[in-house]
C-alpha cells in the first residue's frame, strides 16, 4: 500500500477520532512495507504450492452445485477503496440476493462441500490474488460490504487506514461468528449493533499496538483456531 499524507486522505478518513490511529501507523512506516514485502513473496509462494490442490477444489465445487467457482462481492479496502474480493464459492448460486449479507450457522444456502470449505476456511484460499493485488493483507480487519462500512463510527474508519485482511485477532475471537448470529430474527441489525462494535475493538486495539511481529502471532494463532485449538 502506499502511505498517504493526512491531507490526502478521502475526507471520510479526516476526523479527529482517525487522526489518532494514523499518528501511530505514521511512526510504523517501515514495518508496513515490510508488511507488504511479506504478503506479496508468502502469497506468492503458497499460490504456486496449492495451485494443484485448488483446482481439485474448483472441480469438487462445480459437481456438487450449478454455478461458477468464485464468489466475488464488492468489499472495502484501505482508504474506502472498494474491490472484488475472491473466494471459493460456498453458497447456492446467487445467494446475496435470497438472504443477508452476513452469514448464519446452519444456512440452507450453504452447500455440501461449502460447509467443509467454511470450516476449515479454505475457502478463503483464493484471496492470495487479492493480496498479491494489494487489495488485502494476511492480517487486517475483514473486509466488511459497503452498507455495513456506511454504518462505521468515525473511529471505526481508522481501521481503513490499512489493507484489508485474511485474518485478525477480532476474526479469531468470533470465528464462531455464524452461530452467534443464528437465533437473531434480524441478522443484520444484531450484526450491526452489537457484533459489529464488538469485533471493531479488537480491530482498533490491533492498530494501537501494530508491529512487524505482532502479525506473525495473529497468523500462528489463526492456525490453532482453525484446527480447534487455543493459542497460548
Amino acid at each position: 500500500m502506499r502511505w498517504k499524507e493526512w491531507d490526502d486522505l478521502p475526507k471520510g478518513l479526516q476526523k479527529p477520532e482517525v487522526k489518532e490511529y494514523y499518528n501511530i501507523l505514521s511512526e510504523k512506516k517501515i514495518s508496513l512495507k515490510l508488511k507488504r514485502i511479506f504478503d506479496i513473496v508468502l502469497a506468492s509462494m503458497i499460490l504456486i504450492v496449492l495451485a494443484p490442490v485448488m483446482l481439485i477444489i474448483s472441480l469438487m465445487i462445480v459437481v456438487d452445485s450449478p454455478g461458477g467457482i468464485f464468489y466475488r462481492q464488492e468489499r472495502v479496502t484501505t482508504y474506502g477503496k472498494k474491490f472484488y474480493i475472491h473466494k471459493f464459492r460456498t453458497m447456492v448460486k446467487d445467494a446475496d440476493k435470497i438472504g443477508s449479507a452476513v452469514t448464519v450457522s446452519r444456512d440452507g444456502r450453504i452447500t455440501k462441500i461449502g460447509a467443509f470449505l467454511r470450516k476449515y476456511r479454505i475457502d478463503e484460499f483464493p484471496q492470495l490474488i487479492d493480496i498479491i493485488r494489494g487489495d488485502m493483507s494476511f492480517v487486517g480487519t475483514r473486509p466488511e460490504v459497503t452498507k455495513y462500512v456506511k454504518k462505521y463510527t468515525p473511529e471505526m474508519r481508522a481501521t481503513l487506514l490499512l489493507p484489508a485482511g485474511i485474518t485478525s485477532e477480532a476474526s479469531i475471537r468470533y470465528k464462531d461468528e455464524a452461530e452467534l448470529l443464528n437465533a437473531a430474527e434480524d441478522v443484520d441489525k444484531v450484526y450491526i449493533e452489537e457484533v459489529l462494535p464488538e469485533k471493531m475493538k479488537y480491530n482498533l486495539e490491533s492498530i494501537q499496538r501494530f508491529s512487524f511481529w505482532n502479525e506473525f502471532v495473529i497468523m500462528f494463532c489463526t492456525v490453532f483456531a482453525v484446527i480447534g485449538k487455543e493459542c497460548e
